[in-house]
């Protein structure tokens, strides 16, 4: 039968009492069909023609016929002419590992997503409405086989890329939501998890079949362009792996964890640093949302951490940021915190917190980019409180790395400076016993910097009374970790040596001792 005389027929048969026509040929014929011609389409006007049929099959055809029964059979047809319709809007493929292409290789990719994107929105319309005039348990096998696809699909044309346009990015929202309503999945979350904990017993097996998640086979999907010689040639794969993901949280996340983690460590171990951050924020999420002893079965928590230790080597600021965030939950995974005391008769040993703090502060002293100084710095206060006592092995290196960065302004934030001032602080109650021999050289440091800051005109007010505050602090800290030996110090200066404004900073320290 011919597909237009076809749709006639559905036409005539929604709009009389007869529902079903007897010469309708069956469901599975009919989708192989359509597969066919999608597949076999030789230009662009007439996929677009297909398409439209297809939208109009879904819109007016009975779904007692296009859904039922629901067999093996059935579910392949449904996926293969999805995924014709999804390759009628495919992105193009780069020849090498380049990852990108012209924007102008994607000029007819957006148009072809809506098109695209119209007929699945109608089948799941029709598919959803069914499902909920039939029951709960009816079609609910269907639905979960068209959805990975569809999602995958909708999720490559919703964000803001270069194969996107304002018209298709609203068309696959529109789509992703039709999913959610015809599977009664309250958010994307929901969609990927299913319900999390859902009851065992039978009574409660019917409703968690119903909101089973479709992580699994989103994975499926994406699986077969996540190997190393194919992830790079599609640049829209890399993003939909990465919307999944950190769209999973615990305890969903742990039961996928072999198939999320090869990916992700490929994105790390590009030489793109787009990419390389893309594969660290996917490993910090499967740190955060993965049990320690999932991380360690089978030495994962070591390869994570060999993967991203190497990366405290590179020069992209944005990069050793990402990467000190996620070795510093990582770590936790490995070893306990250095900072929580041991045996008194056991010396404790070198581990990776000193391996790591080493290294940073190794590069730090070296380093005169602002950009890296102010990744570093960022990080290093957090590094400084989960050593605890512990820095006192790293205090030759942390005094250089104070004494260099307070000589070196960062305006008009001083982010750099205030950073190390905290470093400075958190140091001095960390490891008090050990202060009183760097004393002179500290002190010495800290009174130059309220001089410079005091009477540095480019600087705002807020910024200056910020920075003469942490300093004062540091002073005081200082003072305590003597036992008073910079109050006779102190009382030396006068209006001849330093402004009203260094006296008073310096009469505070010295009021607070009194006290």
């Amino acid at each position: 039968m011919e597909l237009s005389s076809l749709l006639h027929d559905l036409h005539l048969s929604s709009s009389s009492s007869d529902k079903l026509l007897p010469n309708l040929p069956p469901i599975t014929e009919l989708l192989s069909q359509l597969q066919e011609k999608l597949i076999a389409a030789s230009s662009q006007s007439e996929t677009s023609s297909l398409i439209g049929h297809v939208r109009q099959l879904f819109q007016t055809a009975d779904a007692d016929w296009l859904f039922s029964p629901d067999s093996a059979e059935l579910q392949a047809s449904y996926r293969s002419l999805i995924s014709a319709l999804i390759g009628c809007a495919a992105l193009p493929l780069c020849q090498d590992d380049c990852g990108s292409l012209p924007a102008a290789a994607y000029q007819k990719i957006p148009s072809r997503a809506v098109t695209a994107g119209s007929a699945l929105r109608a089948l799941l319309e029709a598919l959803g409405n069914w499902e909920r005039g039939k029951g709960p348990r009816r079609g609910r096998t269907l639905l979960l086989t068209v959805a990975p696809p569809v999602c995958v699909f909708a999720v490559t044309h919703f964000q803001d890329q270069a194969w996107t346009s304002s018209s298709s990015r609203t068309a696959a929202r529109n789509l992703q939501e039709e999913l959610l309503r015809a599977g009664g999945w309250r958010d994307t979350a929901h969609l990927l998890m299913g319900d999390v904990g859902g009851d065992d017993e039978a009574g409660g097996r019917e409703e968690e079949e119903k909101y089973r998640g479709i992580l699994g086979g989103v994975l499926d999907v994406l699986q077969p362009q996540l190997t190393k010689d194919s992830w790079q040639r599609c640049e829209a794969v890399k993003l939909v792996f990465a919307w999944t993901l950190l769209q999973v949280t615990r305890p969903s996340l742990s039961p996928h964890l072999s198939r999320l983690l090869p990916p992700s460590l490929l994105f790390t171990d590009h030489y793109r640093p787009e990419n390389c951050m893309l594969g660290v924020r996917c490993l910090h999420h499967i740190v955060l949302n993965t049990p320690a002893a999932d991380l360690r079965q089978f030495n994962r928590a070591d390869v994570l951490y060999q993967a991203l230790f190497k990366h405290l080597y590179t020069t992209e600021a944005a990069v050793i940021q990402l990467v000190l965030s996620c070795l510093l939950d990582l770590l936790l995974v490995l070893e306990k915190p250095p900072s929580l005391p041991t045996p008194s008769s056991t010396r404790r040993k070198s581990c990776r917190h000193d391996d790591v703090l080493h290294l940073v502060l190794t590069h730090m002293e070296a380093e005169h980019k602002l950009p890296l100084r102010r990744a570093y710095t960022s990080a290093l206060p957090l590094y400084i409180d989960r050593m605890g006592v512990a820095v006192c092995r790293h205090l030759r290196r942390v005094e250089r790395v104070v004494l260099g960065y307070l000589e070196v302004g960062d305006p008009p934030e001083e982010t750099t400076r205030l950073k190390i001032l905290e470093v400075l602080q958190k140091t001095c109650r960390a490891a008090w016993p050990r202060m009183q021999c760097r004393l002179h050289v500290l002190l010495r440091c800290l009174l130059k910097l309220l001089v410079d800051v005091s009477s540095d005109s480019q600087l705002s007010d807020c910024v200056r009374q910020k920075l003469m505050k942490e300093t004062s602090l540091c002073i005081k800290l200082l003072d305590a970790a003597s036992h008073g030996q910079i109050q006779p110090l102190l009382q030396q200066a006068d209006s001849s040596c330093c402004s009203s404004e260094v006296l008073g900073c310096l009469a505070t320290v010295t009021v607070a001792a009194h006290r």
